[in-house]
Protein backbone atom coordinates (compact mmCIF):
# COMPACT_ATOMS: atom_id res chain seq x y z
CA UNK A 1 0.00 0.00 0.00
CA UNK A 2 1.46 3.67 -0.74
CA UNK A 3 2.10 5.55 2.64
CA UNK A 4 -0.12 7.87 4.00
CA UNK A 5 0.44 11.66 3.21
CA UNK A 6 -0.18 14.63 4.81
CA UNK A 7 -2.40 17.46 2.96
CA UNK A 8 -1.76 21.31 4.03
CA UNK A 9 -4.78 23.53 3.00
CA UNK A 10 -3.33 26.97 1.92
CA UNK A 11 -4.79 30.66 2.85
CA UNK A 12 -5.30 33.07 0.35
CA UNK A 13 -2.99 35.02 1.02
CA UNK A 14 1.09 35.33 -0.05
CA UNK A 15 2.08 36.15 3.25
CA UNK A 16 -0.02 34.09 5.22
CA UNK A 17 1.47 30.64 3.33
CA UNK A 18 5.20 32.20 3.57
CA UNK A 19 4.20 32.67 7.39
CA UNK A 20 2.82 28.40 7.26
CA UNK A 21 6.22 27.47 6.39
CA UNK A 22 7.35 26.58 9.46
CA UNK A 23 4.31 24.06 10.18
CA UNK A 24 5.59 22.08 7.43
CA UNK A 25 9.04 22.00 8.66
CA UNK A 26 7.16 20.24 12.15
CA UNK A 27 5.39 17.99 10.12
CA UNK A 28 8.29 17.23 8.04
CA UNK A 29 10.32 16.91 11.57
CA UNK A 30 7.74 14.60 13.19
CA UNK A 31 6.81 11.98 10.19
CA UNK A 32 9.83 12.30 7.98
CA UNK A 33 8.44 9.25 5.62
CA UNK A 34 5.06 11.30 5.12
CA UNK A 35 4.88 13.12 1.48
CA UNK A 36 3.61 16.43 2.06
CA UNK A 37 0.81 17.77 -0.58
CA UNK A 38 -0.39 21.15 -0.52
CA UNK A 39 -3.77 22.13 -1.44
CA UNK A 40 -3.19 26.30 -2.93
CA UNK A 41 -5.37 28.70 -5.09
CA UNK A 42 -3.37 29.72 -7.99
CA UNK A 43 -2.21 32.53 -7.51
CA UNK A 44 -0.69 31.04 -4.09
CA UNK A 45 0.35 27.70 -5.63
CA UNK A 46 3.97 29.56 -6.67
CA UNK A 47 4.87 29.70 -3.20
CA UNK A 48 4.62 26.56 -2.10
CA UNK A 49 6.34 25.27 -5.02
CA UNK A 50 9.76 26.95 -3.80
CA UNK A 51 9.00 25.04 -0.04
CA UNK A 52 11.32 22.39 0.28
CA UNK A 53 9.03 20.37 2.59
CA UNK A 54 6.13 20.16 -0.37
CA UNK A 55 5.87 16.87 -2.12
CA UNK A 56 3.23 18.21 -4.95
CA UNK A 57 1.23 20.96 -4.78
CA UNK A 58 -2.61 20.92 -5.77
CA UNK A 59 -4.41 23.46 -7.12
CA UNK A 60 -8.08 24.74 -6.08
CA UNK A 61 -10.34 25.10 -9.03
CA UNK A 62 -12.95 26.93 -7.06
CA UNK A 63 -14.06 30.44 -7.46
CA UNK A 64 -13.66 32.76 -4.82
CA UNK A 65 -16.38 33.33 -2.29
CA UNK A 66 -18.68 30.51 -3.97
CA UNK A 67 -19.56 27.33 -1.76
CA UNK A 68 -19.79 25.10 -5.29
CA UNK A 69 -20.46 22.13 -3.30
CA UNK A 70 -20.75 19.75 -6.06
CA UNK A 71 -16.78 20.90 -7.25
CA UNK A 72 -15.86 20.22 -4.03
CA UNK A 73 -17.44 17.01 -3.37
CA UNK A 74 -15.64 15.66 -6.96
CA UNK A 75 -12.29 17.14 -5.83
CA UNK A 76 -12.50 15.26 -2.31
CA UNK A 77 -13.53 12.02 -4.29
CA UNK A 78 -9.83 12.59 -6.22
CA UNK A 79 -8.40 13.56 -2.86
CA UNK A 80 -9.66 10.15 -1.22
CA UNK A 81 -7.81 8.14 -3.88
CA UNK A 82 -4.49 9.76 -2.80
CA UNK A 83 -4.66 8.06 0.46
CA UNK A 84 -4.44 10.58 3.65
CA UNK A 85 -3.72 10.48 6.95
CA UNK A 86 -4.36 13.68 7.84
CA UNK A 87 -5.38 17.47 6.87
CA UNK A 88 -4.09 20.78 8.20
CA UNK A 89 -6.93 23.27 7.32
CA UNK A 90 -5.48 26.75 7.66
CA UNK A 91 -8.24 29.06 6.19
CA UNK A 92 -11.03 29.15 8.79
CA UNK A 93 -14.36 28.99 6.30
CA UNK A 94 -16.46 26.25 6.16
CA UNK A 95 -15.83 25.65 2.52
CA UNK A 96 -11.91 24.18 2.67
CA UNK A 97 -13.00 22.21 5.89
CA UNK A 98 -15.65 20.25 3.65
CA UNK A 99 -12.56 19.50 1.44
CA UNK A 100 -11.18 16.49 3.68
CA UNK A 101 -14.58 15.57 5.65
CA UNK A 102 -16.08 15.16 2.15
CA UNK A 103 -12.44 13.05 1.54
CA UNK A 104 -13.23 10.59 4.59
CA UNK A 105 -9.52 11.96 6.11
CA UNK A 106 -9.62 10.95 9.64
CA UNK A 107 -7.71 13.55 11.50
CA UNK A 108 -8.74 16.97 10.17
CA UNK A 109 -7.10 19.84 11.95
CA UNK A 110 -7.35 23.57 12.56
CA UNK A 111 -8.99 26.65 14.38
CA UNK A 112 -12.47 26.83 15.30
CA UNK A 113 -12.79 29.49 12.44
CA UNK A 114 -16.95 29.54 11.01
CA UNK A 115 -17.76 27.05 14.29
CA UNK A 116 -16.46 24.51 12.15
CA UNK A 117 -17.55 21.34 14.48
CA UNK A 118 -17.37 17.91 13.55
CA UNK A 119 -15.82 19.19 10.13
CA UNK A 120 -12.83 20.23 12.32
CA UNK A 121 -12.47 17.19 14.33
CA UNK A 122 -8.67 18.64 16.16
CA UNK A 123 -9.44 22.02 17.11
CA UNK A 124 -7.58 24.78 18.24
CA UNK A 125 -8.54 28.27 19.49
CA UNK A 126 -6.72 31.15 19.14
CA UNK A 127 -5.10 33.48 21.82
CA UNK A 128 -6.76 37.18 22.62
CA UNK A 129 -5.25 39.02 21.86
CA UNK A 130 -4.42 36.76 18.97
CA UNK A 131 -0.24 35.37 18.76
CA UNK A 132 1.86 36.50 15.75
CA UNK A 133 1.13 34.25 12.54
CA UNK A 134 4.15 31.74 12.47
CA UNK A 135 2.81 30.81 15.95
CA UNK A 136 -0.38 31.15 14.52
CA UNK A 137 -0.13 28.19 11.69
CA UNK A 138 2.80 26.46 13.47
CA UNK A 139 0.68 25.91 16.78
CA UNK A 140 -0.99 23.02 14.82
CA UNK A 141 1.81 21.16 14.93
CA UNK A 142 1.43 19.97 18.13
CA UNK A 143 -2.00 19.15 19.95
CA UNK A 144 -4.63 21.75 20.63
CA UNK A 145 -3.32 24.38 24.42
CA UNK A 146 -5.09 26.82 25.63
CA UNK A 147 -2.05 29.08 25.72
CA UNK A 148 1.86 29.19 24.10
CA UNK A 149 4.35 30.12 26.15
CA UNK A 150 7.02 32.73 24.84
CA UNK A 151 9.39 29.81 25.06
CA UNK A 152 7.93 27.85 22.94
CA UNK A 153 7.11 31.05 20.33
CA UNK A 154 11.34 31.38 20.69
CA UNK A 155 11.54 28.28 19.70
CA UNK A 156 9.97 28.24 16.79
CA UNK A 157 11.42 27.78 13.03
CA UNK A 158 11.36 30.56 10.50
CA UNK A 159 9.75 30.54 7.34
CA UNK A 160 11.78 29.20 4.36
CA UNK A 161 11.63 29.44 1.01
CA UNK A 162 14.49 28.31 -1.96
CA UNK A 163 15.61 29.37 -5.48
CA UNK A 164 17.84 27.82 -7.52
CA UNK A 165 20.38 29.56 -9.01
CA UNK A 166 18.91 28.45 -12.72
CA UNK A 167 15.55 30.01 -11.88
CA UNK A 168 17.67 33.30 -10.62
CA UNK A 169 19.37 33.02 -13.89
CA UNK A 170 16.76 33.09 -16.32
CA UNK A 171 14.67 35.86 -14.60
CA UNK A 172 18.03 37.98 -14.57
CA UNK A 173 18.35 37.45 -18.27
CA UNK A 174 14.46 38.16 -19.40
CA UNK A 175 14.05 41.13 -17.25
CA UNK A 176 17.03 42.77 -18.61
CA UNK A 177 19.14 42.75 -15.46
CA UNK A 178 22.67 42.72 -15.10
CA UNK A 179 24.08 39.58 -13.00
CA UNK A 180 27.15 41.64 -12.23
CA UNK A 181 25.55 44.67 -10.81
CA UNK A 182 23.57 44.87 -7.71
CA UNK A 183 19.80 45.00 -7.54
CA UNK A 184 17.55 46.45 -4.94
CA UNK A 185 14.18 45.01 -4.83
CA UNK A 186 11.26 47.85 -4.27
CA UNK A 187 7.76 46.85 -3.22
CA UNK A 188 5.62 49.86 -2.93
CA UNK A 189 2.50 47.99 -3.45
CA UNK A 190 0.19 46.05 -1.04
CA UNK A 191 -3.07 44.26 -1.14
CA UNK A 192 -4.86 45.15 1.32
CA UNK A 193 -5.27 48.74 1.17
CA UNK A 194 -4.39 51.89 0.11
CA UNK A 195 -3.40 52.65 4.57
CA UNK A 196 -0.26 50.50 4.09
CA UNK A 197 1.85 51.91 1.33
CA UNK A 198 4.34 53.80 1.91
CA UNK A 199 4.16 57.25 -0.81
CA UNK A 200 5.86 56.68 -4.01
CA UNK A 201 7.44 59.63 -3.92
CA UNK A 202 8.85 58.55 -0.45
CA UNK A 203 9.98 54.92 -2.29
CA UNK A 204 11.98 57.15 -4.87
CA UNK A 205 13.47 59.52 -2.45
CA UNK A 206 15.01 56.12 -0.71
CA UNK A 207 15.93 54.94 -4.22
CA UNK A 208 17.71 57.81 -4.85
CA UNK A 209 19.95 57.85 -1.56
CA UNK A 210 20.22 53.90 -3.10
CA UNK A 211 21.88 55.62 -6.20
CA UNK A 212 23.49 58.55 -4.64
CA UNK A 213 25.70 55.52 -2.77
CA UNK A 214 26.43 53.38 -5.73
CA UNK A 215 25.12 54.55 -8.84
CA UNK A 216 25.72 51.06 -10.24
CA UNK A 217 22.59 49.69 -8.48
CA UNK A 218 19.60 48.43 -10.45
CA UNK A 219 16.28 49.39 -8.97
CA UNK A 220 13.74 46.84 -9.82
CA UNK A 221 10.28 48.02 -8.86
CA UNK A 222 7.78 45.06 -7.99
CA UNK A 223 4.39 44.27 -7.44
CA UNK A 224 1.32 43.14 -9.30
CA UNK A 225 -0.70 44.35 -12.18
CA UNK A 226 -2.44 46.87 -9.37
CA UNK A 227 0.89 48.49 -8.29
CA UNK A 228 1.88 49.31 -11.63
CA UNK A 229 1.15 52.97 -11.66
CA UNK A 230 2.88 53.56 -8.00
CA UNK A 231 5.75 51.94 -9.77
CA UNK A 232 5.55 54.26 -12.57
CA UNK A 233 5.50 57.08 -10.26
CA UNK A 234 8.73 56.10 -8.21
CA UNK A 235 10.53 55.47 -11.76
CA UNK A 236 9.28 58.78 -12.85
CA UNK A 237 10.87 60.57 -9.56
CA UNK A 238 14.58 58.96 -10.52
CA UNK A 239 17.07 60.51 -12.32
CA UNK A 240 17.38 60.11 -15.98
CA UNK A 241 19.73 57.36 -17.08
CA UNK A 242 19.31 55.32 -13.83
CA UNK A 243 18.90 51.70 -13.86
CA UNK A 244 15.24 51.19 -12.84
CA UNK A 245 12.95 48.56 -13.88
CA UNK A 246 9.19 48.88 -13.70
CA UNK A 247 8.18 44.51 -13.26
CA UNK A 248 5.32 45.51 -11.90
CA UNK A 249 2.34 43.29 -13.87
CA UNK A 250 5.53 42.15 -15.58
CA UNK A 251 6.92 39.07 -13.51
CA UNK A 252 4.88 36.10 -12.60
CA UNK A 253 5.27 35.15 -8.76
CA UNK A 254 7.74 32.52 -9.63
CA UNK A 255 9.96 35.02 -11.22
CA UNK A 256 9.43 37.65 -8.39
CA UNK A 257 10.60 34.83 -5.59
CA UNK A 258 13.78 34.32 -8.16
CA UNK A 259 14.10 37.96 -8.50
CA UNK A 260 14.56 38.49 -5.07
CA UNK A 261 16.18 36.15 -3.83
CA UNK A 262 19.04 37.33 -5.36
CA UNK A 263 18.66 41.01 -4.30
CA UNK A 264 21.19 42.44 -2.22
CA UNK A 265 18.69 43.82 -0.18
CA UNK A 266 14.67 44.85 -0.13
CA UNK A 267 12.69 47.62 0.69
CA UNK A 268 8.59 46.45 0.75
CA UNK A 269 5.08 47.13 2.57
CA UNK A 270 3.46 45.04 4.69
CA UNK A 271 2.53 42.50 1.96
CA UNK A 272 3.21 39.16 0.59
CA UNK A 273 6.59 40.08 -1.37
CA UNK A 274 7.77 41.39 2.11
CA UNK A 275 7.09 37.88 3.33
CA UNK A 276 8.92 36.33 0.75
CA UNK A 277 12.11 38.49 0.73
CA UNK A 278 12.06 37.70 4.64
CA UNK A 279 11.81 33.53 3.86
CA UNK A 280 14.89 34.11 1.50
CA UNK A 281 16.83 35.73 4.15
CA UNK A 282 17.14 38.63 2.04
CA UNK A 283 18.06 41.85 3.91
CA UNK A 284 14.78 43.29 4.69
CA UNK A 285 13.45 47.10 5.18
CA UNK A 286 9.78 46.58 6.22
CA UNK A 287 7.25 49.65 6.45
CA UNK A 288 4.10 49.28 8.92
CA UNK A 289 1.53 51.70 8.83
CA UNK A 290 -1.84 50.65 9.82
CA UNK A 291 -0.38 46.94 10.63
CA UNK A 292 1.79 45.45 13.86
CA UNK A 293 4.79 45.03 13.26
CA UNK A 294 4.86 42.56 15.93
CA UNK A 295 2.14 40.44 14.85
CA UNK A 296 4.21 39.91 10.98
CA UNK A 297 7.29 40.76 11.25
CA UNK A 298 10.41 39.89 9.18
CA UNK A 299 12.98 37.06 9.75
CA UNK A 300 15.95 37.71 7.84
CA UNK A 301 19.39 37.38 9.46
CA UNK A 302 19.31 40.89 8.61
CA UNK A 303 16.04 43.18 9.10
CA UNK A 304 14.82 46.39 10.35
CA UNK A 305 10.76 46.90 10.77
CA UNK A 306 10.07 50.50 10.80
CA UNK A 307 7.02 51.97 12.74
CA UNK A 308 6.23 55.03 14.22
CA UNK A 309 3.93 53.56 16.51
CA UNK A 310 1.53 56.64 16.63
CA UNK A 311 -1.19 56.99 18.98
CA UNK A 312 -3.70 56.02 15.97
CA UNK A 313 -1.84 52.94 14.77
CA UNK A 314 -2.31 50.27 14.45
CA UNK A 315 -5.65 50.85 13.48
CA UNK A 316 -5.52 47.92 10.73
CA UNK A 317 -8.02 49.60 8.63
CA UNK A 318 -8.06 49.29 4.32
CA UNK A 319 -8.17 53.28 4.40
CA UNK A 320 -6.66 55.65 6.84
CA UNK A 321 -10.32 56.70 8.78
CA UNK A 322 -8.68 59.90 9.59
CA UNK A 323 -8.13 60.70 6.59
CA UNK A 324 -3.93 62.34 6.95
CA UNK A 325 -1.61 58.30 6.68
CA UNK A 326 0.06 59.59 9.21
CA UNK A 327 1.75 56.55 10.06
CA UNK A 328 3.26 56.20 6.57
CA UNK A 329 3.57 60.01 5.18
CA UNK A 330 5.62 61.21 8.29
CA UNK A 331 8.14 57.78 8.03
CA UNK A 332 10.46 59.69 5.93
CA UNK A 333 13.02 58.33 3.01
CA UNK A 334 15.59 59.74 5.49
CA UNK A 335 14.82 57.40 8.41
CA UNK A 336 14.15 54.10 5.94
CA UNK A 337 17.95 55.16 4.56
CA UNK A 338 18.95 55.10 8.63
CA UNK A 339 18.37 51.43 8.69
CA UNK A 340 18.75 50.56 4.89
CA UNK A 341 22.68 51.87 4.53
CA UNK A 342 23.60 49.47 6.96
CA UNK A 343 22.53 46.76 5.41
CA UNK A 344 24.21 47.33 2.27
CA UNK A 345 27.12 48.79 3.77
CA UNK A 346 27.06 45.12 5.40
CA UNK A 347 26.53 43.24 1.86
Amino acid sequence: MTALRTLIISPNWIGDAVMAQPLLQLLRAAHPERPIDVLAPPAVSPVWRQVAEVDEVLETPFRHGALQLKQRWKFARMLRKRGYADAYVLPNTIKYALIPWLAGIRKRVGYKGESRYGMINLMHHDEAPPRPMVAFYAALAKPPVTVQGPGLRAALPRPRLVASAAQIAAVLERCGLDPARPVVAMAPGAEFGGAKRWPARHFAGLAQAVLARDATTQIALLGSPKDKQACEEVAADLPAGASVFNLAGTTSLAEAIALIARAAAVVANDSGLLHIASALNRPVLALYGPTDPDHAPPFSDLAASISLRLDCSPCKQRECPLGHQDCMVKLTPDLAWQHLQPMLAAG
